[in-house]
Formats: structure tokens, C-alpha cells, sequence
């Protein structure tokens, strides 16, 4: 550093080409190991092949430019000055997403300073950590509540009108929201509701569509979100 101050040059570290090769094909099976575990924690509908991508290519590209920076002083604040330009523009990601993107730039880190048994250690050791987490989480807090939305003539007094029929074929159900559409003809209800292990779904839709007049009615499954937990 003080050498860099008064202006005498650095001698940059002398990386040869097999071991800058060595390091980001370590660096690539890393990022492949933390797309499998991605791929384990995500439900197959939401995986993103783009971020899968990014988790493959962000430890190499983070060793490399550690290999090329080195212990040059001015070449890393050159580089810094670089990526300070870039801006990045995504769709606000999960938690977990955000923990795997910090994971894998850190194996990156240690394959580029040449500690390719501590980055593999680590990376194994926290991805097999965040996968057993993610399984316990989703089995502790699965969750078998449905959302059940109703449409109603705006002449018809939905309290009380499907307690029956909740009673018969639900073991919980909870009125979460009214509100008025079809410029204020109708009224939607949305219900949570969890469906009794032996009750039938479709009479169960077939008798609420003789209650409101066979308008329409829609059963799913609730999101469920486990860091919100």
C-alpha cells in the first residue's frame, strides 16, 4: 500500500494459466451444487431458469475476478470503479434466494484466493444446512387451508347463508374479504377454509352453486410461504 502511495510499481502475482483454469472449474461445480440445492427447496412451478443460470456462473465469475485483481491495489479500485457502474434491475427475490446468491459469491471468494477445500467444504456443509431447514420448515408448517371464492346476486345476505354446508363439509372456515364487482351486481366472498379428510369437493361445489344461483365458484389451494412463518 505505501509502495502504491510513493509511487513505486507493484509486482502483480504471477498466476499461471492451469491454476486460473483450476479455480473457476471449481468454482463451476460449486455453482452447480448450489443449483441443485435451489432446485430441492423451490416447488417446480416457481424455479427460475435464469437465477439457476446465475447461480452456476456467479462463483466463477466472482474467482476470476479475484484471480485478476490479485494484490493489486490499483486494479481492484479500477475494477470496483467498473461494477459500481453497472446498475441491476430484478424482480425482488425471497430470502432464500438472496442467501444462495451470498453463499454462492463467497465460494466464489474462496476459489479465487486458492481455498478450494474450504469453499467446497463450506458450500456443501451450508447448502445440505439450508436444504434439511427448508424440508423441517415445510413439514412443521405445511398448511391445508384452501381458498374458497364465491359469487353472489347483490339482493342475497351472505351471513349465515353457507354455514351448513361449512359445517357438513369443512373442519375451519374463515370470511376473509367482501367485496362488490361486476359494477356492483354481484358480491365476492373469499373464504379460508380447511376441507374435512373425507368430504367431497365437487358436491360440495355443486351445492353451493344451488345456493348462489350458479354463479361462479372457485376452490385453490393457498400459497404458502414459509418465511413469513
Amino acid at each position: 500500500m505505501l509502495e502504491s502511495i510513493l509511487g513505486v510499481a507493484e509486482q502483480p502475482n504471477i498466476i499461471t494459466l492451469g491454476t486460473a483454469v483450476t479455480y473457476m472449474v471449481a468454482a463451476i461445480v460449486l455453482g452447480i451444487l448450489l443449483g441443485i440445492v435451489y432446485m430441492l427447496i423451490t416447488e417446480r412451478s416457481k424455479r427460475s431458469v435464469g437465477f439457476i443460470v446465475s447461480l452456476v456462473m456467479l462463483p466463477a465469475v466472482v474467482a476470476i475476478v479475484i484471480v485478476l485483481v490479485g494484490s493489486n491495489v490499483a486494479r481492484a479500485f479500477s475494477i470496483a470503479g467498473v461494477f459500481s457502474l453497472v446498475r441491476f434491475r430484478s424482480v425482488p427475490g425471497e430470502g432464500k434466494d438472496i442467501s444462495l446468491v451470498f453463499l454462492a459469491m463467497a465460494s466464489g471468494l474462496a476459489c479465487g484466493l486458492g481455498y478450494l477445500t474450504l469453499a467446497f467444504a463450506v458450500t456443501v456443509l451450508l447448502g445440505i444446512i439450508v436444504i434439511i431447514c427448508f424440508k423441517v420448515l415445510a413439514a412443521l408448517f405445511k398448511d391445508e387451508s384452501k381458498q374458497l371464492r364465491i359469487l353472489i346476486p347483490e339482493d342475497m345476505d351472505y351471513a349465515g347463508a353457507f354455514d351448513d354446508l361449512f359445517a357438513q363439509y369443512t373442519n375451519k372456515v374463515h370470511l376473509e374479504k367482501v367485496k362488490t364487482t361486476n359494477m356492483g351486481t354481484l358480491f365476492e366472498l373469499t373464504y379460508q377454509v380447511a376441507m374435512k379428510a373425507d368430504a367431497n369437493e365437487k358436491k360440495f361445489i355443486d351445492e353451493l352453486r344451488c345456493r348462489n344461483g350458479n354463479l361462479t365458484i372457485m376452490l385453490c389451494k393457498k400459497e404458502q410461504n414459509i418465511e413469513k412463518l
